[in-house]
């Protein structure tokens, strides 16, 4: 098994605490309503804390795909969250897992910035290309920005 790591971070226009609140605390209720193959996030395991497991599952091209999401670390107070994606369809054949290990900083002009380290973790010899590497981080990115123009525009939230 290889490793692959991938560091990045990923500024935002809203401040930390409500960053957190969307993308960790609130993550299975708002994602499915946000991200359109989001079909549904279900807690199989736990209540939230570490080692509680969610079942993501899409919809992508017709088919119902899904993948577990294991909560390894959680802390509010720092914003941190790491999380692991640990099987699944809709995990690529040539990886075992996936790692995830994220914290929200103050950012300038009251915004944050989203640090994240993600960790590959291949099977046999298998490799990432740098085209797979960069489609990984714009997809996370992305969806830090979806979130961003959400709590931009509901302000109450």
């Amino acid at each position: 098994m290889g490793v692959v790591t991938q560091i990045y971070d990923t500024p935002a226009a809203v401040p930390p605490t409500r960053l957190f609140k969307a993308m960790t605390l609130d993550f299975h209720n708002l994602f499915p309503k946000l991200v359109d193959s989001i079909h549904s996030i279900v807690f199989t395991q736990g209540n939230g804390g570490p080692g509680t497991i969610k079942k993501i599952s899409t919809i992508e091209g017709g088919k119902t795909k899904y993948v577990l999401h294991r909560v390894d670390a959680i802390d509010e107070a720092n914003f941190v969250y790491n999380f692991s994606i640990i099987e699944g369809t809709a995990l690529v054949d040539t990886l075992e897992k996936v790692s995830f290990e994220s914290q929200l900083v103050e950012g300038p002009n009251g915004g944050s910035i989203r640090k994240v380290r993600v960790q590959f973790f291949t099977k046999g010899d298998a490799t990432l290309s740098e085209e797979e590497l960069n489609a990984n981080q714009a997809k996370i990115q992305g969806l830090v920005k979806l979130v961003e123009g959400y709590l931009l525009a509901n302000p109450d939230y």
